[in-house]
């Protein structure tokens, strides 16, 4: 699996994200100051509203832009087991029922779901709980993660 590949698609997916983001915002903006909405009474708050909407969409706007600079400088290196699981390593983890997920640990802002040939790979950070568990272990190593009811186990299989 090519790391370089899912860094794009990571790309791709927030330039996409960024798009809508930006289009929610300026509809906001337009509904927060279109003249039909000048409020008539101290319940007439639909102005208001869309303000506070639009200020939203502009600071997640301006998250994704950061999200992408993060992931732009991001340059994944090989695997190195005398360091364990770093920042850019693509894992591959057995849960307890033997299921198989493929992880790749990225930079900030990038938790997503991929399609790399026909394998999903999910993309987590490192300040994720499962990225934090992640790091520094080798493969055969196991990690657990305490969940609502239950602790998670899994099996590192695989670290690229």
């Amino acid at each position: 699996m090519d790391k370089f590949l899912l860094q794009q698609q990571v790309l791709e997916r927030l330039a996409e994200d960024l798009l809508q983001t930006e289009r929610a915002a300026r509809t906001a903006h337009e509904t927060a100051t279109h003249e039909e909405n000048i409020a008539e009474n101290k319940y007439d708050t639909l102005g208001l509203e869309a303000a506070y909407l639009a200020t939203g969409q502009a600071r997640r706007a301006e998250e994704i832009r950061q999200a992408m600079a993060n992931w732009r400088q991001f340059r994944p290196g090989a695997y190195d087991a005398g360091k364990g699981i770093q920042l850019g390593a693509l894992v591959c983890l057995a849960g307890a029922d033997g299921n198989e997920q493929q992880l790749f640990l990225g930079p900030a802002g990038g938790s997503m779901k991929l399609v790399c040939g026909a394998e999903a790979v999910q993309v987590i950070s490192s300040d994720a709980p499962l990225g934090r568990a992640l790091l520094g272990k080798c493969e055969g190593d196991e990690v657990s993660l305490q969940g609502a009811p239950v602790r998670q186990r899994f099996e590192v299989l695989r670290v690229y």
